[in-house]
């Protein structure tokens, strides 16, 4: 009898669960060990797709659910021919024998079992998953919907629908446009080709992002391609309306940069975030225009102009990858991904304006007072018009409005257009970026006070739809713009060498810039190469400085302006793919895996990574609580104190503190 009590006093007592998840006929071993738990417990983990998760499991529900594929053979199932036993032992007058089948019968059940899994591992089996698109809400379909489409060989009903009114929506608004503009929307007119164009650079994007790698690259080799064929002609007085399109996706690129940055992360992190974002950019400035000087006998100014469009780092290329090694649990603890994607928007700020200031002191025909007061006006003037404007999107419109989403997405995208194009108007086209980034920052810091979530802003989520929009025009448009048969050798390779030298210098800088972060070697180089894809903003302001020319420009001048959207574009063949690739290799082999459960819902509620979550700590600092660590002596204590009587059910239970207890089910 004192023993009972003493083996009472050792045991922990907790709340039993729920009947439902209780079985009575389930015998559960003592577990001396805290659990490691892996896969859908922990969502900051890479699941293991070769896991098997019974209907039952409480893990069921975690993540997309997946139907039977046509591909199983459906006669044969292993979980209904189990329960179907389980029930047979029960009403067979308490026999727990289950029924025996014939050897034949369970070969046959292993060969199916067996051709299921070879069929799933299979590469048109993993091609038509990737082709299809996880809903997180439940898909109405036809009656005979899967008998016609079946799964997962065919699209779901909510995509194919999805095309068929994006195809509708494309048809009428042609006919209107060919109704109102005439032969230009007609086909062999320009503005019929720019719309074919677009169309299939969105779907070369798309082959594309089946293998991983970013869209841009197959919008941009569409491009490309068209132009060398014959199939599209974009020059002449339709120029000037591609020009106008680029300054529309530049301004959807600055207000996502705006929209990015959290002002609460800068007043902790903000010395880390421009030493590294401001540093190497202007290292690889600097050297893209000495190199360009000399090897290619650009001008100063030129060149530097050149330099400061190649510096930006493309946020198009690096989210995407980065979202996936975050969403494994990589570099999460110090908040690693979230930084590169800030200073990248840094360096995107930068860029387009130092290029805005040289391009207005370049083509201007002002004073050499006008041209010196370029830089001093338009920071002032900018960083003046941004903040005023997103001070005014706190009160305007009024944040209860049930319309305030949409308003304030035009009211933004509106102020931004103005910027880019008004400062044009009045010969001061560097106020204008700037104005669109700070007009985004200071609008998000007041709507995150009024209860906007950073990593979910429903604003920001309508400037997505924008980009998806723009990106196939803009990428479409550059590529259109790149003619083979006129490149020059030695403008290849010379252009290939500046990009290089000054990609693996600015590698080297980073690597020695990010002393006192808290970051190790390895951490140091990752970031170093995730900052080498270029993109975005070549795209959008490679062929700017050929739209600038006149009659009177001179052929040198021409000669530099189609140098200048060449070394653009070959920076995008060359180091989009490749700064994709690195990423996602160099990724799990110099980041460290985290130990501890990260919470990562504002990243699987969208894919914009903010500056929230940055936490630069030393590398020997541990996640977990002290008070959290399990204590062995107690879970001895509870291994040999506790009495279990033969054929007792009982099962653990976790406490809050990761400890193994004992207690016994209640009598029903």
């Amino acid at each position: 009898m004192a023993h009972n009590e003493s083996t009472t006093d050792q045991v922990i007592t907790v709340q039993p669960p729920s009947p439902a998840h209780t079985d009575a006929k389930r015998k559960v071993s003592i577990v001396t060990d805290p659990v490691e738990r892996h896969g859908f417990d922990n969502l900051a983990f890479e699941q293991n797709p070769k896991r098997k998760i019974s209907q039952t499991s409480d893990h069921s529900e975690i993540g997309p659910v997946h139907r039977k594929s046509i591909l199983h053979n459906t006669n044969v199932d292993n979980d209904s021919l189990q329960s179907h036993h389980s029930h047979d032992a029960k009403t067979n007058n308490g026999d727990a024998r289950m029924k025996k089948h014939s050897t034949t019968e369970s070969y046959h059940s292993r060969a199916n079992a067996k051709d299921d899994n070879q069929l799933e591992q299979s590469w048109i089996f993993a091609l038509c998953m990737r082709c299809r698109v996880p809903y997180n809400t439940p898909s109405w379909e036809p009656k005979h919907w899967q008998k016609v489409c079946p799964y997962p060989l065919c699209p779901s009903y909510r995509q194919f629908a999805n095309l068929l009114a994006l195809v509708l929506i494309g048809v009428l608004i042609w006919v209107t446009a060919y109704a109102i503009i005439g032969d230009s929307a007609a086909p062999g007119g320009q503005l019929f080709g720019l719309v074919v164009l677009t169309v299939a650079a969105n779907f070369g994007g798309w082959i594309i992002s089946l293998t991983t790698l970013p869209r841009l690259i197959g919008m941009l080799l569409v491009g490309i391609l068209f132009q060398n064929v014959g199939w599209v002609n974009l020059d002449g007085d339709f120029s000037h309306v591609t020009a106008e399109l680029r300054k529309v996706a530049l301004v959807i690129i600055l207000t996502r940069a705006g929209l990015e940055m959290d002002p609460d992360a800068f007043k902790r992190v903000y010395i880390t975030i421009l030493k590294l974002g401001l540093v190497p950019w202007t290292v690889e400035a600097v050297i893209i225009g000495v190199m360009t000087h000399f090897l290619l006998g650009m001008p100063w100014i030129w060149g530097f102009m050149l330099g400061s469009i190649i510096a930006a780092v493309s946020p198009a290329v690096v989210v995407p990858c980065l979202f996936r090694l975050r969403t494994k649990g990589y570099g999460v603890a110090k908040g690693i991904p979230t930084l590169i994607v800030a200073v990248a928007g840094i360096d995107d700020a930068a860029s387009v304006a130092v290029f805005g200031i040289i391009s207005s002191i370049m083509f201007s025909s002002e004073s050499l007072g006008f041209q010196i007061a370029q830089a001093p006006v338009c920071i002032i003037g900018g960083l003046g018009f941004g903040v005023l404007w997103g001070l005014l999107s706190k009160y305007v419109p009024e944040k209860g409005d049930a319309y305030a989403v949409p308003i304030r997405t035009l009211m933004l995208f509106g102020g931004g257009l103005l910027a880019v194009f008004g400062s044009e108007l009045i010969k001061f086209e560097g106020a204008g970026p700037l104005a669109v980034v700070f007009a985004a920052f200071v609008s998000n810091y007041f709507w995150c006070q009024q209860g906007y979530d950073i990593e979910d802003n429903p604003v920001a989520t309508a400037f997505e739809i924008f980009w998806m929009i723009f990106e196939p025009i803009l990428f479409g448009i550059t590529g259109a713009a790149v003619k083979i048969n006129e490149l020059e050798p030695d403008l290849v390779y010379l252009g290939l060498g500046c990009l290089v030298t000054s990609g693996v210098v600015r590698i080297i800088s980073t690597i020695f810039i990010a002393f006192g972060d808290g970051l190790n070697w390895k951490e140091k180089v990752f970031v170093a190469l995730s900052w080498s894809a270029k993109a975005t903003v070549q795209a959008a302001l490679g062929p700017v400085a050929m739209k600038h020319l006149t009659a009177q420009s001179s052929d040198e001048e021409r000669t530099w302006a189609d140098q200048v959207l060449t070394i653009c574009v070959l920076s995008i063949v060359l180091t989009a793919p490749l700064g994709a690739i690195m990423i996602s290799i160099t990724g799990p082999k110099l980041l460290t895996k985290t130990k501890q459960p990260h919470n990562t819902d504002g990243w699987r509620r969208s894919h914009r990574p903010s500056l929230r979550d940055i936490s630069i700590i030393d590398e020997e600092e541990e996640r977990e609580d002290p008070e959290d660590v399990p204590d062995k002596s107690t879970i001895n204590n509870t291994k040999t104190n506790t009495h279990v009587t033969p054929n007792e059910p009982v099962y653990t239970v976790t406490n809050p503190k990761g400890v193994q207890v004992l207690q016994k089910q209640p009598q029903s």
